[in-house]
């Protein structure tokens, strides 16, 4: 019913942080006016603004898909009170339970698998810088 709705609260705040971030990377000259890294990745790492825009889009994505779904089936329509279920007596609670457990639940895992691809982008970054190095050092 309202599931999305979880990871559209935790879309908008990211997208505010994301700016945060890249106005500061901006300044310290790490990434551009576009919010593309500057900085060579293998020396200082995939920069914070790169990284917020992946879950940034991975949320917003998720969140357009799953709007799309549930107006396909009837459950949320494009006029007041967007929820079919906030039309019918007693059924708010269904709702704020779905959205408690499911929407949650679907936000978290969104958050733990960017935390992983990451962490495994880092590591793939870190090790190819140092590949890199050793093949010159042979030199």
């Amino acid at each position: 019913m309202a599931c999305f709705l979880v990871s559209g609260g935790e879309a908008i705040v990211v997208t505010a942080v994301r700016a945060a971030v890249k106005k500061s990377e901006q300044k310290k000259g790490i990434v551009d006016e576009k919010g593309k890294q500057i900085t060579d990745p293998a020396e200082h790492g995939i920069c914070w603004t790169r990284k917020l825009g992946w879950l940034m889009n991975m949320l917003w994505g998720g969140v357009l898909l799953l709007a799309i779904e549930h107006i396909w089936h009837g459950e949320v329509v494009l006029w007041p009170p967007f929820l079919t279920a906030a039309s019918v007596p007693g059924e708010m609670a269904t709702v704020l339970h779905e959205m408690a457990t499911v929407g949650v639940a679907m936000a978290v895992l969104v958050t733990v698998t960017w935390l992983v691809v990451t962490f495994v982008a880092d590591a793939v970054v870190k090790r190819s810088a140092k590949t890199e190095a050793a093949k010159e050092a042979e030199l």
